[in-house]
């Protein structure tokens, strides 16, 4: 295992660096500075993911063929930490990271042609449908129905937790096209135009509170909605392999970048606060905190170096590595806000829900208080979503132990 990095590499660190410079505007990373989610508003996120198209970066992990920004593993790894220590706005990662894979490997040529383009523009806003009332982690007893009507499938159901699905022109949907056989046997992968007559996006406000242009999760609701034939995505009642193929790319992602930046919001937090005469980030305990999480997080660094290096030498992340990176990952994202909420104490109390909305407005108490309490009520769902961490753990123990 090889951790170095060459002479290019640093070169391309600061391109990079040079890029998010001159990209990344005053405007923008306000807006970032205050988001409870990672997520802005719609017009900033695609101003920022036209900037990458431009640039030739939309896409570090696509293939050149299909307009992929041809980096190395060890590029990609160092775009994902310089843009994570920077803050910069996440790509929305519903048709870049998530569908976009599954239609290269699973679509038709057609297919191709027809969404490949646009997605890697930024020109068409994607969500994802899989989860449902009753089906989350066991995501195999879902009931949404595809019917065959000849030309097209007739689509009733609903579906949960989907996040900016007001904001989205296409959904990549699981649902059900058979009820012979094992469940898993009869879920088909359909592209869904949410413009399409019986199709209703109602908002799910959660603790964390609405927020102007970036309220989060919604319910989709689906009545006798006519979807062509040709929006299959693989063969029918085998879209199990597709989510499967899926989730790979929408767990295995590196954290440690974000995890320093967070961290690093809450020392300068401690040290504005005065506890008992001195700031908190000179106390003794909270002090031992801070550096036992710096240490889980250089851990988790080490952890990803060495799963991107042996992607380098050609092997395959799997689903027993991707599955621990979401599972440590998002634990550590809920202990740094944890620590966060400690750190901020009563000034955490008023409560500002649309964080985004105060851009222009003065913090209550001390500068960078805001989106604390909001963040932290937030993050108590990373260990639940894309699969819980219990559900992450039986994988490991399958793909990893061979339990």
């Amino acid at each position: 295992m090889d951790l170095s990095y060459s002479a290019e590499d640093e070169a391309f660190r600061q391109e990079v660096r040079d890029f998010i410079e001159e990209a990344f505007t005053p405007d923008i990373r306000r807006e970032c500075e205050r988001s409870k989610n990672g997520y802005i508003t719609k017009q900033s996120h695609e101003t920022w993911q036209k900037r990458l198209y431009e640039k030739g970066w939309a896409a570090p992990n696509w293939p050149t063929e299909h307009g992929g920004a041809g980096f190395t593993p060890t590029q990609k790894f160092i775009f994902t930490q310089e843009m994570e220590a920077a803050g910069a706005p996440h790509t929305i990662a519903f048709g870049m990271t998530m569908v976009a894979p599954v239609i290269m490997k699973f679509g038709t040529e057609e297919q191709k042609a027809k969404y490949l383009p646009d997605i890697l523009a930024s020109n068409v806003w994607w969500c994802q449908g899989y989860s449902e009332p009753g089906s989350g982690s066991d995501l195999a007893s879902l009931q949404m129905k595809a019917e065959d009507k000849g030309d097209h499938f007739l689509c009733n159901g609903t579906k949960i937790w989907t996040t900016m699905a007001q904001h989205a022109d296409m959904i990549f949907c699981l649902v059900r096209t058979s009820n012979e056989g094992k469940r898993q046997q009869g879920i088909s992968f359909l592209l869904i135009d949410m413009h399409t007559p019986g199709v209703t996006v109602s908002p799910l406000v959660t603790l964390d509170g609405p927020a102007e242009g970036a309220q989060e999760i919604n319910q989709v609701f689906f009545e006798d909605v006519k979807v062509p034939k040709e929006n299959l995505v693989g063969n029918l009642n085998e879209g199990w392999t597709c989510a499967k193929y899926l989730l790979e790319f929408e767990r295995g992602n590196p954290y440690s970048g974000g995890l320093y930046r967070a961290l690093d919001k809450v020392k300068k937090l401690a040290g504005d606060v005065v506890m008992d005469g001195q700031p908190l980030i000179e106390d003794e305990d909270f002090g031992a905190k801070l550096a036992d999480l710096e240490r889980q997080i250089m851990v988790m660094e080490a952890t990803e170096l060495r799963i991107f290096s042996e992607v380098s030498a050609g092997q395959n992340i799997g689903p027993g590595s991707s599955s621990m990176l979401k599972t440590r990952g998002s634990e550590l994202q809920q202990e740094v806000s944890q620590l966060g909420m400690e750190a901020v104490g009563q000034y955490g109390l008023p409560f500002v829900e649309d964080t985004l909305a105060s851009n222009n407005e003065s913090d209550i108490g001390m500068a960078g208080v805001a989106p604390v309490t909001p963040r932290y009520f937030n993050y108590r769902k990373t260990s639940i979503y894309a699969g819980s961490n219990e559900i992450q753990r039986g994988i490991i123990s399958k793909a990893v132990l061979g339990l």
